[in-house]
């Protein structure tokens, strides 16, 4: 949360791109400015799609509180609540960016930014029953020191 706080209050960040565009240049040196802020928009929004996706996970492991051998059921209201924690975050930040010089506020990007989160806490649920259908099966074999017993 403090290093997406932080790259908000950067008041030149939607005007220049210090590592994306020269590089798009560098690879493609006819490539054309629209062309360039194209691409900067799509890798910016995809890494916003990225690091909310982190939160919601990060969220969903601080609310559900794991173990290894967690036998609980998955739950849908800890990855809601999860989904709700980015929303919320997501809209503080841009509540934040109106106050920053060269920034404006968008409800969009608090939806690409939830939308992300949704991303993430979907894909847990996919690997948890990927793991569950096709990991290792439990056995009803007894452990090797019980069998001494």
């Amino acid at each position: 949360m403090a290093v997406i706080f932080t790259a908000s209050a950067d008041s030149k960040s939607v005007q220049h791109s210090r590592i994306i565009a020269p590089l798009l240049r560098w690879l493609f040196p006819g490539i054309s400015e629209e062309t360039i802020r194209l691409d900067v928009l799509v890798l910016r929004k995809c890494a916003h799609l990225t690091e909310y996706a982190i939160m919601a996970l990060l969220f969903w492991r601080a609310l559900r509180k794991p173990n290894r051998s967690d036998p609980r059921p998955w739950s849908w209201s800890i990855a809601g609540w999860s989904i709700l924690l980015v929303a919320v975050y997501a809209s503080s930040d841009e509540f934040h960016q109106i106050f920053v010089p060269g920034r404006e506020a968008a409800v969009h990007d608090v939806v690409i930014d939830t939308i992300g989160g949704s991303f993430g806490i979907l894909a847990l649920w996919v690997i948890g029953n990927w793991r569950k259908w096709w990991g290792p099966k439990e056995t009803n074999l007894p452990h090797p020191a019980q069998e001494k017993a």
